[in-house]
């Protein structure tokens, strides 16, 4: 079997998405999500310009070595642009060794470890009732997990929650809009937001929040110790990773579960992380930490250290990328919850998918390869339109971390 071809398909239904399909000369195909959300661009002219040149004529059975042409063989290695596309390409092989071996892709990952897949959705409102409304709302739709963000009072635009009351999409604009933050406002508000969640609706139900990079470790800490009563499933990205000490303040100050990961490329901006027991959940994606064969040694390497995974899943991730998530999930013996944020109608009728909900759970189905396509006609409906993330700036004008 050969590569013979492979294009990338760019389109916008609501939200930019970059999809790479790998043609081989068997008839066979497979598709990978290539999207990275607020720099779609980039990767495409990377995979264009210099991945598909590489892979024509290659087997595509051969995946590990694919995977360590592209990652060792450019020297410039790591980084969300390059490790996006190399992600896509191998998700798009695994899809096609599975159709050639006429099974789900799950089982050529190991088989399944458990029988469904626990997700979390978002409840996110512009204050403390509607937040409530929404959590309620997830609660009767049979969702086990929610995560909780609400408006700041005294905050114009807080992450997580939509300016208009419409679904929350934080590529909003063609240039970046700016948001405004206050640390001390949050700081205050946080406490109450999840004393009031659990006076409503008990213990039963597991509660997440997402800090969104925001805090110095000392505060993040403050924020753990002070949400310990309401013993959260995870406080996620409490503060910007890339000093990863930091983690170590958070640690000693806080039984709260950290979870974090997913901007994280690779395994080795996780490593120290995972290997000091400072965080609970790993959250790199498949689409961002270089596709499922990566994704599996970062699991396999948090396995010893008692992290669990806990997979990205907002709609800055195709329905492709969603159905390798739910087959990777399936498969891997120390899966922790997986993220749910429900692409819209727009969204779904460019792809096609196998994965489906019931109660709380997902499992991936049982269609061959991992069970999603796009349907390119439908496709080249929606062009690329350019939307940028938000930035962040505090009260007093200095840029924050978004």
């Amino acid at each position: 079997m050969k590569i013979i071809d492979a294009k990338v398909i760019v389109c916008s239904p609501g939200r930019n998405f970059v999809t790479l399909k790998i043609i081989t000369d068997e008839g066979l195909y497979g598709v990978g999500d290539a999207t990275l959300n607020g720099r779609e661009k980039a990767v495409v002219s990377y995979l264009e310009d210099y991945v598909i040149p590489m892979l024509i004529g290659r087997d595509p059975q051969r995946i590990e070595d694919i995977w360590q042409y592209l990652y060792r063989g450019v020297y410039w290695r790591r980084g969300p642009i390059g490790m996006t596309a190399i992600a896509a390409v191998d998700t798009a092989l695994w899809d096609i060794k599975a159709k050639a071996a006429n099974m789900p892709l799950y089982q050529l990952l190991g088989g399944r470890s458990r029988d469904k897949i626990m997700v979390y959705t978002h409840a996110n409102g512009l204050d403390l009732g509607s937040t409530l409304e929404q959590v309620g709302k997830a609660i009767d739709q049979g969702y086990k997990a929610v995560r909780v963000q609400s408006g700041i009072p005294g905050v114009a635009g807080t992450y997580g929650v939509s300016k208009n009351n419409k679904k929350y999409e934080p590529a909003d604009s063609d240039l970046p809009t700016e948001d405004t933050w206050s640390t001390e406002k949050y700081l205050n508000y946080a406490p109450k937001l999840f004393a009031e969640v659990r006076k409503q609706f008990g213990d039963d139900i597991h509660l997440l929040h997402d800090v969104h990079h925001r805090l110095t470790p000392i505060e993040a800490a403050r924020l753990g110790k002070e949400l310990e009563p309401y013993h959260l499933f995870w406080m996620e990205d409490p503060v910007p990773a890339e000093n990863q000490e930091s983690f170590k303040l958070i640690r000693h100050h806080t039984t709260t579960p950290i979870a974090v990961g997913e901007v994280f490329n690779s395994i080795h901006d996780c490593r120290e992380l995972i290997q000091n027991q400072l965080i609970d959940y790993i959250r790199t994606t498949v689409v961002h930490a270089g596709g499922i064969s990566q994704l599996k040694r970062i699991a396999d390497f948090a396995s010893l250290f008692h992290v669990k995974t806990g997979c990205h899943g907002a709609t800055d991730l195709s329905p492709i990328c969603m159905a390798a998530a739910l087959h990777f999930d399936y498969s891997v013996a120390n899966f922790g919850i997986q993220e749910h944020m429900a692409h819209s109608e727009k969204m779904e009728s460019v792809f096609t998918r196998d994965y489906r909900y019931v109660d709380g759970y997902f499992t991936p189905g049982e269609a061959i390869g991992h069970g999603a396509d796009i349907d390119e006609s439908i496709a080249k409906k929606y062009p690329y339109k350019r939307a940028c993330l938000p930035v962040n700036r505090l009260e007093d004008g200095t840029l924050w971390n978004w």
